[in-house]
């Protein structure tokens, strides 16, 4: 039987358990379009490009399996690097479909003529052109292989208009079958003789490919061996954090006392992440090449091993693999760094008590504290990048595995667009997006898409009128010479009433409680504006005193 180029596509991703695609629609592939009207795949539409390819990352992100996104050819295209640059730093598996010029205009710069496997193939881990409908099976199904084989990544495929018109006949598609890699057995003893002999031994969790029954498994592992355990920046959902095993986040912002210590360290067990820039201080925490400390990497590419650090012990494995090895080691009755990790863990949990004094009336510290007390363990948080989001890496305390999602690359507007996506994901949990003045409005129509598909999300807009970060490092490095950091804003409460949903503003530090609890009971899509004073630009130091170097 024939089927028509978008007919295959639907099939393909049906094939491969796609429930729900994001989109922003383009007449280049209006035959997909309409083979999804009637696919039983959810269609989210979205109002940005940008947009719809972060809510295909936070599925991706919180899933483990590939989000879809879908975008028109040039403009559309070029719009959803954004989202594209988050996923391949962030190691998130994702699929975009481009629309694509007909076939018979190609190399002619024809009307929003894009040649993809030469301009995006720095976003992504593959790129390719689908020129024959009959090969739509074969190309999607190796799309997905690839998004979710070894590191994780982005894939783009573009698909020319005539294309997805053609009438043809090909195989019906099948799932990818995912390609795992396992630890030897000598990996895993030679790992147990290097932990028995140890005296300052440390783990940092990181990266994708965790599943919950990984992160619960690896946690009784800690409780086993008393093994201090590290989170990698904005992994921090990968480890209870009020275990006692558990010794803060290894970020942006590292607490000085667990900086040392993984420094001192003489054993060093990376599971799952690169230690890329941010989690690794700028690569001082591990010496480049050749650290310090023993050093054992476990990551599921090959590449990745020994790329930036040389180990001792690589194990070519993703964490569900390694974690479900560990179960052969023993662990001794008495960890002699047992007193060692209680010590961590005491200091982590000083690090995350939130002050309760600052600038002007509205502190975020107490703001925290009321939040911790209010919502659930499996509330999920998402955020973008600022300094903002200090108060939820360092303050919250994550307690469940698919509670976070917020990019290692540091890219703004994130947050709004991944609520979206994890409301529409897990409809019956709370889902709060931090996000500030200036990264609100990167991505600030996409709470037109949370309006319309009734996903009941709350924002706190955290209001202090200026790009905060940059400001920060420009106070320091240019002392009172303010360039290019302050911004004028809208009215976020009325944003929100004009858009539908329900508005709050906050003045003072006691309003935030009931303006909350109006937001949650309001059963809208909210937004919660924090009028925070500018000089509060890190929980403990002000703009004046970093201006004054004090």
């Amino acid at each position: 039987m024939k089927k028509t180029g978008g007919e295959l596509i639907v099939e393909a991703l049906k094939a491969n358990g796609v429930e729900r695609v994001s989109c922003v629609p383009g007449e280049s592939y209006l035959a997909v379009l309409d083979a999804l009207r009637d696919s039983g795949i959810e269609t989210l539409v979205c109002r940005q490009e940008g947009g719809a390819a972060m809510m295909a990352d936070a599925w991706g992100r919180l899933t483990g399996k590939p989000g879809i996104c879908m975008v028109t050819r040039g403009p559309g295209a070029t719009n959803a690097t954004a989202g594209l640059h988050i996923a391949k730093q962030d190691s998130i598996p994702m699929i975009l479909f481009i629309g694509q010029v007909g076939r018979d205009m190609r190399e002619r710069e024809a009307f929003q003529e894009v040649e993809y496997r030469r301009a995006f193939t720095e976003f992504a881990k593959w790129v390719g052109e689908i020129d024959d409908a009959r090969r739509i099976p074969e190309f999607v199904t190796r799309a997905f292989a690839v998004a979710t084989s070894g590191r994780p990544g982005p894939v783009v495929l573009s698909l020319p208009e005539d294309m997805l018109v053609d009438e043809v006949e090909a195989p019906a598609a099948k799932a990818a079958m995912p390609v795992e890699a396992h630890p030897g057995p000598s990996q895993i003893e030679r790992l147990g003789e290097m932990l028995a002999t140890a005296k300052r031994p440390i783990a940092i969790l990181g990266g994708t490919r965790w599943t919950k029954k990984a992160v619960s498994e690896f946690e009784e592992f800690a409780n086993r061996w008393k093994l201090p355990i590290g989170c990698s920046f904005r992994r921090q959902m990968l480890f209870d954090h009020l275990n006692t095993s558990y010794a803060g986040d290894v970020g942006i912002g590292i607490n000085p006392a667990l900086s040392r210590e993984i420094k001192e360290a003489d054993l060093v067990l990376l599971i799952g992440g690169r230690f890329s820039e941010m989690p690794s201080s700028s690569y001082t925490l591990l010496d480049v090449p050749y650290p310090s400390q023993t050093l054992v990497h476990v990551y599921p590419d090959p590449s990745e091993l020994g790329r930036v650090y040389r180990p001792d012990l690589a194990i070519c494995a993703a964490p569900v693999e390694f974690v479900g090895a560990l179960k052969a080691l023993k662990a001794p009755e008495q960890p002699i760094w047992a007193a060692r990790t209680e010590a961590m863990h005491a200091a982590y949990l000083s690090w995350s008590t939130p002050p309760t004094q600052g600038p002007g009336p509205v502190r975020m510290g107490p703001i925290m504290d009321w939040i911790e007390a209010n919502t659930a363990e499996d509330t999920i948080f998402t955020n973008g990048a600022g300094n903002y989001a200090t108060w939820v890496h360092r303050f919250h305390r994550f307690r469940d595995f698919a509670t976070q999602a917020a990019p290692t690359s540091g890219s703004m507007g994130y947050g709004l667009p991944a609520a979206v996506a994890a409301k529409a994901l897990h409809p019956d949990r709370e889902v709060i997006c931090f996000a500030g003045d200036g990264c609100f409005m990167m991505h600030g129509q996409e709470f037109a898409t949370a309006i319309r598909y009734d996903l009941p999300i709350i924002v706190c807009l955290v209001n202090n009128g200026i790009y905060g970060t940059i400001r920060m490092h420009q106070e320091r490095e240019y002392p009172g010479r303010v360039s290019a950091t302050d911004l004028t804003n809208p009215d976020f409460a009325a944003f929100a009433r004009a858009y539908g949903g329900h508005g709050e503003t906050v003045e003072a530090t006691e309003d935030f409680a009931p303006a909350f609890e109006r937001a949650r009971a309001s059963g809208k899509p909210s937004i919660i504006e924090i009028k925070l004073d500018p000089e509060a630009i890190t929980p403990m130091k002000t703009l004046t005193q970093i201006r004054e170097k004090t």
